[in-house]
């Protein structure tokens, strides 16, 4: 599967906002950001040219960068929130939130989504007692996701979860520390998400 490889550094710069996609360093002063905050490249200082469908598209480049999803992955999780009932923006943002790489980094048991996904890919969680390594499942209410026994001394969970008080919690989640453990209680709350996204510039590109 393709997957990008540059700095995601570059992609904060590139949307004009601190993503918070490399963990504890975003609070930093190695920022990238902080140092550098105007687009990268050549011409990053220059003034852009303002277009509707810039916005538009701007926004959908920073919902999938912060979500770490190529166009394809992207597309196919628009499609699944038009077929349901709803608000399609809200049902798309839900569908992402849902994600497990996403629950993971949400209860505090990775520093970002980036490290989330790595340490479900490498069979660190269950979900409901079963092995789960696909960080594109969909977890849903009840469900209990784990950390495996044998990996409760990872030294990237164990700082993940005694530095998250600092990202504040979401009503739909449940962690319980000692346990290593965290419980899905509702569906995710468009209020809870604290990234500036207007989710309607991406129905409207992808409308046109």
């Amino acid at each position: 599967m393709a997957r990008y490889v540059g700095s995601v550094c570059r992609m904060c710069r590139r949307e004009g906002l601190k993503l918070f996609l490399k963990g504890e360093r975003c609070f930093s002063e190695k920022c990238a950001f902080d140092r550098r905050p105007y687009a990268p490249g050549q011409h990053g200082q220059a003034r852009a040219k303002q277009s509707d469908y810039r916005e538009q598209l701007r926004e959908k480049q920073k919902v999938k960068r912060i979500y770490g999803l190529l166009e394809r992955q992207f597309r196919l999780f628009f499609s699944r929130a038009e077929r349901m009932r709803g608000v399609t923006g809200e049902n798309l943002l839900s569908l992402l939130e849902r994600r497990l790489d996403s629950t993971v980094f949400r209860l505090g048991l990775a520093a970002s989504r980036i490290e989330a996904r790595q340490l479900v890919r490498h069979n660190h969680f269950t979900v409901n007692g079963k092995k789960v390594n696909i960080p594109s499942y969909l977890v849903k209410a009840g469900d209990e996701i784990e950390v495996k026994e044998r990996s409760r001394k990872v030294a990237k969970i164990s700082s993940a979860m005694e530095a998250s008080d600092r990202r504040g919690r979401v009503t739909w989640l449940e962690l319980d520390k000692k346990a290593f453990k965290g419980v899905v209680k509702g569906l995710p709350v468009r209020e809870e998400l604290t990234l500036p996204i207007n989710e309607q510039l991406i129905v409207e590109l992808y409308s046109k």
